[in-house]
């Protein structure tokens, strides 16, 4: 095998420095582009998402490999984007951990994952077993919300089902992840002075405190979660206050658990409303004297779940069994580009590729870990 360590490292180092947060992968797409026609023959496309995501660059799928070769084809999926702050970005390297060498994240979410599908594909050429035909998908504005598999043109696709190396951990797969909802609150009091006629108004964020402290949020039970994440609202502080917005979100692998939470949610800020949202009867003034609200819901990203026995699976446990390898399947809280591929119809693994304390500065990744997963990616291509 020649599986080069050292050459893993660099070419992770220098994804990492180019700069590429979400809607500015431009650069990157660039790179990747070159590299791939240069070194592999690659036959390469993007997709026309830009279009809707506002991204500089739209998705790439990157086919190398025999194309026309009896084996069944599979394909690799990373985002090519990361989460502020992302400019600027220099790497140090202490002994075998890699982390950011000043004040923004290193990059490993998901740039250690195209490092690794770099080096497993230098690998097999070397070996002279560039042959199995391979697809990589690298995907735009992934952190905020999905937008490039969304907007994929999955008829670029010719494998029915591949892996997405975006999962912290190691030799393991996350096979299961939760549908989630985003949801959208605004709650409409009554302004008034707030130092002369106080009595005057309905103080919006007054109902919204009264209707956060009473949401159920959290870890709702064993396959739930909540959040509420934004809250905004008031002009001034000699003015009660209009209008707030609260945004959130509801997860959970079970749909009608994800419905039920979603409503109770919904309920609460009615009761809120109901209760305590009005003018007192002596109040001055014959206008609106009921606060309101209007909550809306949208699905953040569907439920992904794999069936035992797929053969996404089947072949990830062969790869695992050639090393000698444990291999954990597990369940995840977060949701990625496999949720949308799976709801396509491409079935998707999530690999976790040993990335630590993601979307924070103090993020960091081992070579060691890099190899390791690249040695499984190797296995599940021969």
């Amino acid at each position: 095998m020649s599986l080069q360590p050292e050459r893993l490292a660099d070419i992770f180092v220098r994804l990492c420095e180019i700069d590429s947060p979400s809607r500015g992968e431009g650069r990157l797409a660039l790179f990747l582009r070159s590299l791939c026609a240069s070194e592999f023959n690659a036959e390469i496309i993007e997709d026309n998402s830009a279009t809707v995501t506002g991204s500089d660059t739209g998705n790439l799928v990157i086919r190398i490999g025999d194309q026309n070769h009896a084996a069944p084809p599979f394909f690799c999926n990373c985002h090519m984007d990361t989460v502020e702050p992302a400019t600027g970005v220099k790497v140090r390297r202490n002994g075998n951990t890699f982390v950011s060498a000043g004040a923004t994240i290193l990059g490993a979410d998901d740039k250690a994952g195209i490092a690794m599908l770099i080096e497993m594909a230098r690998s097999l050429k070397e070996d002279g077993a560039l042959l199995v035909p391979l697809e990589f998908v690298f995907t735009t504005c992934e952190e905020i919300g999905l937008l490039g598999a969304k907007n994929f043109d999955f008829s670029l696709l010719r494998a029915g089902f591949g892996y997405a190396l975006d999962s912290t951990g190691i030799d393991l797969a996350v096979i299961a992840a939760p549908a989630a909802n985003h949801f959208r609150a605004e709650i409409r009091g009554l302004a008034a002075h707030a130092g002369l006629h106080p009595e005057n108004g309905i103080n919006a964020i007054k109902l919204a405190s009264l209707a956060v402290a009473a949401l159920p949020l959290g870890r709702l039970d064993d396959e739930s979660t909540a959040n509420v994440g934004l809250i905004s609202g008031g002009q001034a502080t000699n003015i009660v206050p209009e209008l707030v917005r609260l945004e959130g979100e509801v997860r959970s692998h079970n749909a009608r658990k994800l419905a039920s939470y979603t409503a109770a949610i919904e309920n609460e800020l009615r009761l809120v409303i109901e209760r305590h949202g009005f003018l007192l009867p002596d109040a001055p003034g014959s206008g609106r004297r009921q606060a309101d609200f209007d909550f809306r819901v949208e699905e953040q990203f569907p439920g992904m779940r794999l069936k035992e026995g797929a053969p996404v699976l089947r072949r990830l446990q062969a790869a695992a069994a050639k090393l000698n390898r444990p291999l954990r399947f597990i369940m995840a809280g977060g949701g990625s580009d496999a949720n949308i591929f799976g709801a396509r119809g491409r079935p998707t693994a999530i690999l976790g590729i040993g990335m630590t304390d993601v979307h924070t500065t103090d993020e960091s990744i081992t070579l060691d870990s890099m190899v390791r997963t690249t040695e499984l990616l190797l296995a599940v291509a021969g």
